[in-house]
């Protein structure tokens, strides 16, 4: 039996009862049911809402797990081979570097090759950064001598 079913008996009860609302305690039940009713009522229009959000969750969670089958590939299967691959690919000793863009103020990452260049070009604004390496160098020369 249900909330909503069990009010509805209690209900049932007094009028069966016929308390008489014209003294405290019947006024005072008659007010508890209809309290109850409402109570009743609003926990049926939550469980209502409740359920149509977990059905368009569900559906979103659909169309998420289609967007990652076209972005990450079908089959999980598959990801062990790729995450193998990868990571072959990747060189463990080679540094990342990072610099901030004078004019847009975003943050540029770069690897030792375009250091090695001494410019890049902020994908963000497109401005040209220079580097001057010699300073670094000099300072890696005076400390290996020591």
């Amino acid at each position: 039996m249900e909330i909503n079913e069990k009010v509805a008996y209690l209900k049932g009860l007094a009028e069966g009862m016929e308390l008489d609302t014209g003294k405290k305690e019947g006024k005072l039940l008659a007010a508890i049911i209809d309290v109850l009713e409402d109570i009743s009522l609003e926990l049926l229009d939550l469980q209502d809402q409740s359920d149509e959000l977990m059905d368009g969750l569900d559906a979103v969670s659909d169309d998420l797990e289609d967007v990652e089958d076209v972005v990450f590939g079908e089959d999980d299967e598959d990801d062990d081979e790729d995450s193998e691959y990868y990571e072959d690919d990747l060189d463990e000793d080679e540094d990342c570097y990072a610099t901030t863009c004078p004019t847009c103020e975003e943050t540029i990452y770069f690897d030792e090759s375009v250091l090695e260049e001494g410019e890049v070009i902020c994908p963000n604004c497109g401005e040209k950064l220079e580097f001057d390496l010699s300073s670094l160098e000099e300072e890696a020369e005076e400390s290996d001598e020591e």
